[in-house]
């Protein structure tokens, strides 16, 4: 019984030490991918912990549904309707990932290159959405690192000159709406305000950390996606080629990048309520 007990033991170290059992049943790339995910996950979670820290510590912090209000092609007063559109991409993109490794398990050459092809797109349509989007913000709304025209009013009153366009002289306001200090000529025009109790003040700017955090942020997050279709681009043209076909592994590759592709979309989540919702 004991000689039987100990030849037992000693196949199952055998086994393990020869690499025969595999942790949760994945290869070693499989593992290592969450390994790389988890970690990452940590640096979004502590980014975006920051940025909740600082949006409900500042009283005048910019409501979303004033600064992201611009379209293309000359929309305006339209909250939300374009990060909504660049988030329906996204979405779609991981939609059509989940098909390519559906296909790559049936060993679908045609398949697989076809569905990362469309993958493809939608990661190269989400990075040109946020390159408009960037490009509105810094060169139309003149929102830089250290400069936000961005924010709310801490107090009630009444303007004393207006723009001529949003904001006509005498217009009331109440504490917590939005402002946003106009840009004339490439300079900014900060109005004037008498308040409920008479006091003359000028709009003051935002607070500088919005516009700091919202490029480090998305940009880190756009860096991702970029890296993601570069690699999918590479991986795409392995696949045409036959590479992963000869391995006969279930395209195991296109899994790996397939799991890195939806973590991108996850973190956009976090990201998209951070910004555009709180």
């Amino acid at each position: 019984m004991a000689t039987e007990t100990l030849q037992k033991s000693t196949t199952q170290q055998d086994a393990w030490e020869g690499g025969d059992k595999k942790p949760f049943e994945a290869s070693y790339g499989k593992i290592m991918m969450w390994y790389f995910l988890l970690s990452d996950a940590f640096t979004f979670a502590g980014f975006l912990i920051a940025y909740a820290a600082l949006r409900f510590s500042v009283p005048s912090w910019p409501v979303p549904d004033f600064v992201f209000s611009t379209t293309p092609f000359g929309g305006h007063h339209l909250p939300l309707i374009f990060v909504t559109f660049m988030s329906f991409v996204l979405i779609i993109s991981s939609a059509t990932m989940v098909r390519a490794v559906q296909e790559g398990h049936r060993e679908n050459k045609n398949g697989v290159v076809f569905w990362m092809f469309l993958t493809i797109i939608g990661g190269a349509a989400f990075l040109g959405c946020q390159a408009w989007e960037w490009n509105n913000l810094i060169n139309v709304e003149h929102m830089t690192l250290h400069t936000n025209p961005f924010g709310t009013h801490e107090e009630a009153g009444t303007y004393m000159e207006g723009d001529g366009v949003d904001i006509k002289e005498g217009d009331s306001f109440t504490a917590g709406e939005p402002y946003l200090i106009h840009n004339v000529d490439g300079h900014y025009h900060q109005l004037k305000y008498k308040t409920v109790d008479g006091e003359v003040k000028q709009q003051a700017f935002g607070p500088k950390t919005f516009g700091a955090l919202f490029f480090f942020i998305t940009g880190f997050h756009g860096f991702h996606v970029l890296s993601g279709v570069v690699f999918l681009i590479i991986i795409a043209v392995n696949s045409f080629s036959g590479l992963y076909e000869k391995r006969k592994n279930g395209y195991e590759m296109v899994e790996k990048i397939g799991l890195y592709w939806h973590f991108v979309d996850l973190v956009w989540v976090f990201v998209f309520l951070a910004f555009y919702l709180l």
